[in-house]
Order: structure tokens, then sequence, then C-alpha cells
């Protein structure tokens, strides 16, 4: 009887870890190691920053129902999944909007970024109605199953969701495709770098 009372105390203090570790700190952005999206627990599976040149742009953090290093299996992943960006300094929305579709166009497969078109063009809307995002400011790229792409700004959702898997498959190779705007920060996500590169923490 006492046996089987602690493994299951083990059991639950493993689960609990996550979320009783101390938030990863990256460029001054806590990002929590564990979160709850739609009553489903997730756990961090990396985070990182975006640099422009020698500038810091943003910090990310991925977060998965279980961990996984590699695209294809964040990809394949069941259950929610949630990409947090804050932003480290202002920039024009609007031209985000438009960098990301770039992105998006360069690492998709052509039939999957047409099928993405349709919630391209909502995103491209979403971004152009903040007009600017300024350091501190957020978004998080949410995919929920049944549901589809949920894009929340500041952690309000900006719009209803937009269905396509494509979409959401396209908008995660931004970071996780065979050609990132930032590599280091694709390692960062999957894992497999630290947050901020060796050599780069005071590129600012």
């Amino acid at each position: 009887m006492l046996h089987r009372i602690m493994a299951a105390v083990i059991g639950l203090l493993i689960t609990l870890a996550p979320a009783l570790a101390e938030p990863l700190d990256v460029s001054g952005v806590k990002f929590e190691q564990a979160l709850q999206l739609r009553g489903t627990p997730l756990v961090l599976n990396g985070a990182g920053v975006r640099y422009k040149a020698i500038f810091k742009v943003y910090a990310a953090a991925l977060y998965l129902p279980e961990r996984a290093s590699s695209a294809e299996a964040v990809l394949a992943a069941p259950g929610p999944r949630r990409l947090n960006i804050v932003m480290l300094r202002a920039i024009d929305a609007n031209e985000l909007g438009r960098l990301f579709t770039r992105g998006m166009e360069q690492n998709a497969a052509r039939e999957e970024f047409a099928k993405s078109i349709p919630g391209t063009i909502k995103m491209g809307e979403i971004f152009a109605a903040q007009k600017r995002l300024s350091a501190g400011e957020s978004f998080q790229i949410d995919w929920i199953p049944g549901e589809g792409t949920v894009i929340s700004v500041n952690d309000k959702p900006a719009a209803g969701a937009i269905r396509e898997p494509e979409f959401y498959s396209a908008m995660l190779k931004l970071w996780l495709g065979p050609q990132p705007a930032d590599p280091a920060l694709k390692d960062a996500l999957l894992g497999k770098a630290p947050a901020t590169p060796r050599g780069r923490h005071n590129a600012d």
C-alpha cells in the first residue's frame, strides 16, 4: 500500500515539475515552464531570440503537450500547441505581417501555401489592424484541434479561428522550416541550443 502511495506521489511530482520550475529568462522576458491551453497542460519545448543583423527583434517560446526535438515531430504532435512571441523592440505590425507571409511562402510546399492563402490574408488583416507593436507587447499563435489556428494579441484573440491546417503548418515553418529566418532561433525552439546564442547576448 505504501509503495503505491509513494509511486503516486512521485508521479504527481514529475507531472508538476515543469509548472514548479523557475520561469526561463530570455533577454528579460520570462517564459513559464508550463501552461494550460484549453484545459490541456503544455510544457516549454524551447525559447530564444530572433535577431535581425545585430539587433534583437523578439523573444519566442514554443509550448507542446510533450517535448519534441525536430520540426516534423512538432508538426505531428497531437493536441493544442502554442508559439508565444514577445517584442523586444517596436516594429511596424503591417511590415511584420508581410515578412511572415514571405517566410511562409519560402518554407511551405507550393500546394500547402496555396491552401493557406485565405488564412494568410486574415493574418495580414490582424497585423494591419494593430499598426504597431511596441516592446513588451506580445502575440500568441495557438493550434486548437477541431477549431484551427487562433492568433491573439496580448493574450486576447484578435479574430476568429483560421480553420485550414495548412495555414498552421506553413506558419510554424517560418521558424522551424528548411529556410528559417534565424537558424539559431530554430535550434532554440527545438531545445537544441541556448535561449541566447553565445556571443550574441550583448547584441543590443
